[in-house]
């Protein structure tokens, strides 16, 4: 199975200069994008809070939670990120949906994500 990478810029909500672009690994089976803590310290982002999560092997486990800003395309949304492990950079789904974007399963690529209201 093919995989899809992206690169997207990542940025402080508080201080939107700080920002930086980093290639993403999509992973539309993750529901939060999770990026390096030590990166995240570095554009001054910091948890908010912690989240449970689950791996497909049934293991569970406490991470630290924050919010950032996600440019794709010219286009920023607002999302959570999970403070995770160095070299681990996942763009989740909920970031996705955030950028109104969706992953074509059999081409492997970006779509714009159909919006609805109602």
């Amino acid at each position: 199975m093919a995989v899809t990478y992206i690169h997207v810029t990542v940025s402080n909500p508080e201080k939107p200069e700080r920002k930086e672009a980093f290639k993403f690994l999509v992973d539309s089976g993750t529901v939060y994008t999770v990026m390096p803590e030590g990166v995240l310290g570095s554009l001054g982002l910091g948890p908010t809070s912690t989240e449970d999560f689950i791996l497909a092997n049934g293991e569970s486990f406490t991470m630290p939670v924050g919010n950032a800003y996600f440019e794709y395309k010219g286009k920023t949304r607002a999302a959570p990120v999970v403070f995770g492990s160095p070299d681990i950079f996942l763009l989740g789904a909920t970031t996705l949906e955030a950028l109104g974007m969706i992953l074509d399963p059999i081409h492997r690529d970006l779509k714009p994500l159909p919006m609805s209201l109602m």
